[in-house]
């Protein structure tokens, strides 16, 4: 079968439209003996009779194994150059008490970028010596809490930071850690809002800056300077822009050893993962490798110890283990320029449970889940059901033509900012989120009913008495 010419370039006509690419799906996703998607070994359509649509579905076993993955490699990697890395979960792309717990359990830290991530971290009895602290505008009651219950480490953004991270810290009898961030230069090739080190822009310190407040710091008796942070973007597949970031990083970090000792460097997070058939991102293994390669190579040209390295991956650990479950509502076949058909399969979700496609312009993949066909391939849309052109959840992709209302689909990798950036757009709940494990589901994070929306609407408040006249 030849391609739709509406079809993008990088998207071939699969020859079974469903098969699951294993880069994409989680781990413990596959097709029972009837055909029906399987997750953990809970059947699509078992998943749906129970919490309805949509619903996003956590592979846990697949959540945990990433998450041992990558610190296992970091740690062998490290420990191969003479030195030793911190994980940290970048909580930012998913975190319930749950997760929190699973992260920590396989011996990650966590970061978490608000008072109400620091909130939940708690909550999940996570010994606060694991946490650090991000945000470009922690307000003064965060960063108050934050030293408060010893969080590990915080990161410091800009200059009236220092002053108040200090003020907090000596208000509580604490020695607070921090990191301070550099905004080095180096962004990396992603979509311009995940491009988050270019100089204009809000995050981080320059840096040519960066060795007066680093001094600043070190005046502070109630602050301990760990080290310099950077995040060049979102979405890596190469780690040229991390050689680079690092390369700029080690000039400041070996003239800061002059003044005092600088045992970290923390090289943020932002490797990528598979959300099409055509997409590359390096394996983790290969990730720690070529990391531990860069850190050793700038410290040995400069003459000075490899540091403790720290990393953030969020994404790459909870990414690819969840996928959302819609049900078909409409669909419509749109001839385009008069004669190419492109066929809109509407779903009961869309850009308030996925929000990237129309944000980001991000791809992601989808196959049916409640059967399995022997219909050709069609070119397919998925679009959501709320009142915007934009509201797509899957910009192009091929399911069997023969897809009908009432069919389930499922749509890949998107357990990062799926839910961490749902909303109620057009009153809508956002979804449950349910984990499955061997052949079990249970609920980690409770649905949104339209009473929980109506409950905070204060028009519904009894009124108060009229006073007597």
């Amino acid at each position: 079968m030849s391609s739709n010419p509406l079809a993008p370039s990088w998207l071939a006509v699969p020859d079974d439209a469903n098969v699951l690419p294993g880069a994409v799906w989680s781990r413990n996703s596959a097709r029972d003996s009837a055909g029906e998607l399987t997750i953990a070994g809970v059947t699509a359509t078992t998943l749906v009779e129970r919490f309805g649509t949509p619903v996003y579905v956590v592979d846990e076993a697949d959540v945990k194994s990433r998450a041992t993955g990558i610190r296992e490699s970091f740690d062998r990697e490290f420990a191969r150059v003479g030195s030793s890395a911190k994980v940290y979960y970048a909580g930012k792309a998913f975190l319930s008490i749950e997760v929190a717990r699973w992260v920590t359990d396989a011996g990650l830290n966590i970061d978490v970028a608000s008072g109400g991530e620091l909130a939940v971290a708690l909550a999940a009895r996570v010994d606060p010596s694991r946490l650090g602290l991000h945000g470009n505008n922690k307000s003064l009651a965060e960063i108050d809490r934050a030293v408060s219950v010893g969080v590990g480490a915080i990161v410091i953004d800009s200059l009236i930071e220092i002053s108040r991270v200090a003020e907090a810290a000596t208000r509580h009898g604490r020695l607070q850690p921090v990191r301070l961030r550099i905004n080095s230069g180096v962004h990396a090739s992603t979509h311009e809002y995940l491009a988050t080190a270019r100089e204009d822009q809000k995050f981080g310190i320059p840096l040519a800056d960066a060795a007066a407040l680093v001094a600043l710091i070190r005046a502070e008796p109630s602050l301990s300077f760990l080290g310099l942070h950077s995040h060049i973007g979102s979405q890596i597949f190469e780690s040229d822009g991390f050689a680079e970031a690092a390369r700029r990083l080690f000039a400041l970090h070996a003239e800061l050893l002059d003044g005092g000792p600088v045992p970290e460097l923390n090289l943020g997070g932002g490797f990528g993962i598979a959300y099409t058939s055509v997409d590359e991102p390096l394996e983790i293994d290969e990730v720690a490798v070529r990391f531990a390669d860069i850190v050793a190579g700038g410290a040995a040209a400069l003459g000075i110890p490899v540091p403790i390295v720290a990393i953030e991956p969020g994404r790459s650990v909870i990414g690819p283990s969840t996928t959302t479950l819609y049900t078909v509502g409409t669909i419509k076949d749109v001839l385009v320029e008069g004669t190419d058909v492109r066929k809109y399969v509407s779903v009961d979700g869309g850009m308030s449970d996925n929000v990237r496609p129309s944000l980001y312009g991000a791809d992601y993949s989808v196959r049916l889940a409640n059967r399995s066909s022997a219909a050709e391939p069609a070119l397919v849309r998925i679009a959501g059901k709320h009142c915007e052109s934009g509201d797509i959840v899957v910009r192009a992709d091929y399911l069997p033509s023969d897809v009908e209302p009432g069919d389930l689909v499922g749509v890949p990798a998107t357990g990062a900012y799926g839910w961490a950036m749902a909303s109620n757009y057009n009153y809508l709940g956002r979804p449950p989120v349910v984990a499955v494990i061997d052949g079990e589901a249970r609920v980690i994070v409770r649905g949104e009913t339209e009473e929980d929306l109506l409950s905070r609407d204060m028009g519904l408040a009894p009124q108060a008495e009229e006073p007597k006249k």
